[in-house]
């Protein structure tokens, strides 16, 4: 019989609100309380999920609760993981779990004296349609990787977000914020990075929300909003990243990656499903049906439409991992890897200069139907 593990949520905003609905669909998940530093959105948010709202310290201390699910803003990521760590608890948190490359070696020494996991979103690539890529270029489909693009482009998250600040501070920029769903699939389909170089600027020193109860008022930015970058991996692929908030309008596709043998296009990285298509050297391009992943079925409504979303699978996936032994996915050393790319990418902006990423990683396993099967309760 498969172990429930407890968890706590820690942050109530906005994003919490498809965790609590998303965490249930995990047989080895369920969320005992909830917490935010506004204990108004922590109570408001146990009242529509039916969970227990409690101070932070109070949670920290619940024997219920057996990880905490960090969903803090950007720059409270490290140091909430740091509380929960010292306090016995398991951590998975929202990406970038942490800033700095120290700051993961400071988790990763507390986790590991304390026999404890650490994970972190993006856990998107464990979605059907990244998975498919995966098992594709796997099997040779495409001949060896050599280069690839990627984009993810938009206008900014003030046209959206009520509480867009956090995203123009540090921490925050479309590297930092949007850029982690795109690396951490690249290294789940090619491996880990070796080193980048990238240019950098912004196109706003102020931007205006336009949505809300803040809408007209003004938010300073002090971030890189328009950020190119190339990376080299260790296998010689070369793949150049575009990260964005300043296009209004784009007909790049998200990520195409280009083989000795022909070329796979894949959907945003940013979500579980989406289209895969393949091209061989007839240079004929075709969808590739008939994948029956269970996490590429549409099941969650956005303001846009419905959507394959199933945020709460590598957390469930990191419990196995507990439960088990076995290496999680969504891992420290992934996602530190991840950090260390995405920081380097915004520090060879700022000095005009290569950087060598000096972390590594493995590639994670690859995430099969049966193995996704197993994780659902249903």
């Amino acid at each position: 019989m498969t172990k429930e593990y407890g968890v706590g949520i820690v942050g109530c905003g906005n994003i919490s609100e498809a965790y609590f609905k998303l965490v249930p669909l995990y047989r080895n998940l369920k969320v005992m309380a909830c917490s935010d530093i506004d204990m108004a959105a922590a109570k408001a948010r146990a009242e529509q999920f039916g969970v227990e709202a409690q101070e932070i310290d109070a949670l920290l201390a619940n024997p219920a609760v057996e990880v905490v699910l960090n969903l803090t803003i950007p720059a409270a990521h490290y140091p909430v993981s740091k509380r929960a760590l010292e306090a016995g608890k398991h951590v998975y948190s929202e990406k970038p779990f942490v800033l700095t490359v120290e700051e993961g070696a400071d988790l990763s020494r507390i986790a590991k004296a304390r026999n404890l996991r650490v994970g972190s979103a993006p856990d998107t690539y464990l979605g059907g349609a990244h998975q498919l890529a995966r098992s594709l270029i796997d099997a040779g489909k495409i001949g060896k990787i050599m280069s690839g693009t990627a984009h993810v482009l938009g206008p900014g998250m003030e046209m959206w977000h009520p509480n867009p600040d956090f995203f123009f501070q540090p921490g925050g920029g479309p590297i930092l914020d949007l850029g982690p769903y795109y690396v951490t699939n690249l290294v789940n389909l090619i491996g880990p990075v070796k080193r980048v170089v990238a240019f950098a600027n912004r196109a706003k020193d102020e931007r205006i929300i336009s949505n809300g109860p803040r809408n007209g008022e003004k938010v300073p930015v002090s971030v890189m909003t328009n950020v190119h970058a190339i990376l080299e991996f260790f296998t010689g692929a070369q793949v150049s990243l575009m990260a964005s908030w300043d296009v209004w309008a784009s007909r790049h596709q998200n990520m195409e990656l280009y083989g000795t043998d022909g070329a796979i296009f894949l959907p945003d990285s940013n979500y579980f499903g989406g289209k895969v298509e393949v091209a061989g050297t007839d240079n004929n391009l075709k969808q590739v049906d008939g994948w029956d992943h269970p996490l590429t079925a549409e099941n969650y409504e956005f303001s846009w439409g419905t959507l394959a979303n199933y945020r709460g699978a590598g957390l469930a996936d990191m419990m196995v991992g507990v439960e088990t032994g076995r290496d999680h996915r969504c891992s420290l050393d992934r996602s530190l890897h991840t950090i260390d790319v995405l920081t380097s990418i915004l520090r060879s902006a700022d000095e005009g200069r290569t950087i060598n990423i000096a972390t590594t990683c493995t590639q994670p396993a690859a995430f099969g139907v049966e193995e996704a099967r197993s994780l659902l309760r249903r």
